[in-house]
């Protein structure tokens, strides 16, 4: 029986294979003959695989059907060639190139004749592939790559979005050749509600098929950059981004219960050491400040001055749970505001607490996001007296954004580029990194989340070092709770802190106010 049983799985895995096999030469002879875009586009995928998958060093990756390794190699240089890569292949030229080509000693060609084949058996962190799922072999390939996941582990896929109108003529066409020539078939891709339910059934959690990508041919070369720029807006854009060119498909294998990562330390530069202040304002943070705190502190812990947490008048236990924390770690320091609240308010006191060298401002959602700081702490490292973490750069990764607050905040940053004379894309985030003689010249005069704009566009105009780095923005999920942040009361703050700001700047007076002058409410 065990023999029987053997058999039989032998064959699945040399079915799926073969199917494998022959998605992934589709695939590459695709690039080869119609896809002008490659490289912006290999180069964009990687840098989103990285800030999707919050990207550790040493963290492991399993490719799927890479060809000769011109995704492996972008993903590997997209964080440092620092982690572990699996670059699977089903063509033996393309294994052959790879070998003679010497890829960095972390990429490990290997070649399969069957899937899993001789992979079965390995776990990896994270597993990543591209246009490899069809109708016929979507379910089996989903369950072997979750045995080849560790538990918490995460996929990463990319297909064609069948909606798409070139995919749809495309698939008409060369259904009509391969009947006339008697070639074989590329498969079919799946729809979005399709996907998700399988990938349900095989059991991950965490599904996430999105709209992707509207940079494709027959678009024409010329419009590579406008697109670039526009194909944010469209992917959020309700309706229209069911036409993007491709899917991205991400999900989760369940993590075990109790499972906890263990987060590597992340700090590298002595410049920091001991001397960077933390800065968060928290309004009914109570689930999020200790995951929070832990994270900065396995990450950054040697960087870290202080931890300042300002407790915004929050109606849960923020601020005896940032006390308990302080009483296990002096480091962690609680500031409690009366009435009344808002952002600024809360930035202002957290800054007139500040002793450390450098300030990290950020907010109690971006727990998750503390590979992404390195890029910070590199770009302060190497000269810079700002570094702002940049939301809509196209090597960002943004899920889950409103599209009415994109309109609106590239709409801001459009204007205040043509206005201010300077080119910026996400002054207005607030995850920005600064020298402490920056903050001393940053003045706020927003009470609410409009002065995330003053921390922003105040060292610009002032002539500071600014360099925006890349970074992921994913919305709050229902276990992190929810943002009070109100586009409609808070838009026309964002544009009366810019016209103030100007009219300052062209009447040749002074940027910021005095501390003085300050409102005191």
């Amino acid at each position: 029986m065990d023999a029987l049983l053997k058999e039989i799985g032998d064959r699945r895995g040399r079915r799926l294979g073969e199917s494998l096999k022959e998605q992934e030469r589709f695939r590459t002879q695709y690039w080869k003959e119609k896809d002008y875009f490659l490289p912006q586009r290999l180069e964009w995928r990687a840098r989103m695989a990285r800030h999707l998958f919050h990207l550790f060093p040493n963290e492991s990756i399993l490719e799927i059907g890479c060809s000769s390794g011109q995704w492996t190699k972008k993903i590997s240089e997209s964080n440092g060639h620092t982690n572990k890569i699996c670059a699977a292949t089903f063509d033996k030229a393309d294994y052959e190139q790879m070998l003679q080509d010497r890829v960095p000693e972390n990429i490990e060609p290997v070649l399969l004749e069957a899937f899993p084949g001789t992979l079965a058996g390995r776990q990896f962190d994270y597993v990543v592939g591209w246009n490899l799922l069809t109708d016929g072999n979507c379910g089996p390939l989903l369950l072997e790559v979750k045995k080849l996941l560790k538990p918490g582990g995460r996929l990463l896929f990319f297909d064609a979005n069948p909606w798409n109108p070139y995919y749809i003529l495309r698939r008409f066409f060369s259904r009509a050749v391969s009947y006339v020539l008697k070639k074989r078939e590329e498969g079919n891709s799946l729809n979005r509600i399709d996907l998700f339910t399988i990938l349900s059934e095989v059991g991950y959690t965490g599904i996430k098929i999105l709209p992707y990508d509207f940079v494709y041919p027959p678009i024409p070369r010329l419009l590579l950059w406008p697109l670039q720029n526009l194909s944010l807006i469209f992917e959020n854009f309700p309706f229209v981004r069911n036409f993007a060119g491709a899917l991205y498909i991400f999900a989760q294998k369940p993590p075990v219960e109790g499972f906890r990562k263990k987060l590597p330390n992340l700090a590298t530069h002595k410049i920091f050491k001991e001397k960077v202040s933390v800065v968060v304002p928290c309004r009914n943070e109570e689930d999020n400040i200790p995951s929070l705190v832990e994270n900065l502190l396995a990450c950054y812990g040697d960087y870290i001055h202080e931890i300042i947490l300002v407790d915004d008048n929050s109606h849960d236990q923020t601020a005896g749970i940032v006390t308990s924390l302080g009483k296990k770690d002096s480091r962690i320091r609680l500031v409690r505001r009366t009435m009344p609240n808002g952002v600024g308010r809360a930035l202002r006191d957290g800054f007139d607490a500040v002793t450390g060298d450098y300030v990290l401002m950020m907010d109690c959602d971006f727990q998750h996001i503390m590979p992404e700081l390195t890029g910070l702490f590199d770009a302060v490292a190497e000269g810079a007296d700002v570094a702002i973490g940049s939301r809509f750069s196209r090597d960002s990764v943004l899920l889950n954004y409103a599209f009415t607050k994109i309109l609106a905040n590239r709409g801001f940053h459009i204007i205040a580029n043509l206005l201010l004379g300077k080119h910026f894309r996400d002054a207005t985030n607030n995850l920005k990194l600064m020298k402490r003689e920056v903050l001393d010249t940053i003045h706020l005069e927003s009470n609410d989340f409009a002065a995330n704009a003053e921390t922003g566009l105040q060292p610009i105009l002032l002539g500071y070092n600014v360099r925006e780095v890349p970074v992921s923005w994913i919305n709050r999920s229902v276990d992190m709770g929810f943002s009070s942040f109100n586009l409609f009361s808070t838009g026309p703050n964002y544009l009366r802190v810019l016209v103030r700001l100007i009219g300052r700047k062209w009447r040749g007076k002074a940027i910021t106010l005095p501390k003085n002058q300050e409102k005191s409410n």
